[in-house]
């Protein structure tokens, strides 16, 4: 009878894989079409470190741990909740590889695995790694690129006196701060104000190119830094093309001038204000440039979509940057598998 039920429990849990691709699991898609091995030499190198003993387990794969960081990333779960639902969902844990009897790792591991790769600056690599992987398959970044920034990514507010605030945008630590103070307090995310509303945190900015929709380049920085001011450092000079989209938040005379020295051609948006209304060609010539510089729309959408709005529960801008960029690697990785299944 025993033997039978553990049969039968095998055969429930087919079934209800079963039933999973026929609603559409989007992990699959991954699994099918990305060599993770491709990562497996940075993500050994980052959490290499000398073992006291030989005695003990040798810990988890690197492979199942960044695994589980890019389903972190395409859902924005915490890794309390990630734990959670790795034993929970059949369909993590089929991405995963792992089964009923496989031991999980639980939310420190996962933690200290993510500190690993920021703290050795790994996830930029990673990103750069699968970008070159992407133009040597034939998905070289081409018709041009679209610049912009996402909405504020927001952390936990911090409540500091307004000395404290003064010290902090100057550069300085706060007097009085001891060790267990400083480790609670980000001091690098800032204040900014978008549509009439207060946001505290980080932006994310990127540029992606026209024909794949793939991210190429990727900026974080605090939340009080114009989308301008990083133009530059985001345009990415192996586009096959050199013409350039973004927002009017990028437009300015000197912007203008700076990429025609250049040699890149520019369709940013125009802007008009109350004692300057744009003219009916300039409308027109907004609208049709707003069919471009809307699939970078379409990016962000995806990833809302998908994971809600991001919110940040590490401090300082290193573990911001990191978690910023997994969460735009694990969208390229989803938006290659959609390409070449696409390629049929």
């Amino acid at each position: 009878m025993e033997l039978n039920m553990q049969q039968f429990g095998f055969l429930d849990f087919d079934s209800r894989l079963k039933r999973i691709d026929k609603a559409g699991d989007p992990l699959t898609k991954l699994n099918d079409t990305i060599d993770w091995e491709l990562f497996r030499p940075m993500l050994e190198q980052a959490r290499k470190k000398e073992r006291k003993s030989s005695a003990g387990p040798k810990g988890y794969d690197v492979l199942l741990l960044f695994k589980i960081l890019i389903l972190q990333s395409l859902y924005n779960l915490s890794d309390e909740a990630l734990e959670f639902q790795i034993l929970d969902r059949y369909s993590f844990s089929r991405f995963l590889g792992l089964h009923a009897a496989s031991k999980i790792p639980d939310a420190t591991t996962i933690w200290r695995f993510r500190e690993d790769l920021i703290n050795t600056q790994v996830v930029e690599k990673l990103f750069a790694k699968f970008d070159q992987f992407l133009s040597d398959h034939g998905f070289r970044a081409q018709q041009g690129q679209i610049v912009d920034a996402s909405s504020i990514v927001r952390v936990p507010i911090q409540r500091n006196r307004r000395e404290e605030n003064q010290q902090i945008k100057q550069g300085k630590q706060p007097e009085g701060w001891d060790e267990n103070k400083k480790r609670q307090k980000d001091t690098d995310a800032r204040w900014t104000k978008k549509n009439g509303k207060s946001y505290y945190g980080y932006k994310n900015h990127i540029s992606v190119d026209v024909k794949h929709k793939l991210i190429r380049r990727v900026r974080v920085t605090g939340a009080q830094v114009h989308d301008s001011q990083v133009f530059d450092e985001l345009l990415d000079e192996n586009n096959t093309s050199r013409a350039v989209w973004a927002d009017s938040a990028y437009r300015s005379q000197e912007q203008l001038e700076k990429l025609h020295k250049t040699g890149y051609r520019e369709h940013i948006q125009r802007k008009g204000s109350r004692h300057r209304k744009l003219t009916k060609w300039e409308q027109q010539g907004n609208r049709t440039r707003s069919k471009i510089r809307s699939r970078v729309e379409h990016i962000f959408g995806v990833q809302t979509q998908r994971a809600g709005n991001m919110i940040l529960r590490g401090i300082g801008i290193a573990r911001a940057g990191g978690k910023i960029w997994l969460r735009n690697l694990a969208y390229n990785l989803d938006r290659y598998g959609t390409l070449v299944l696409a390629q049929g």
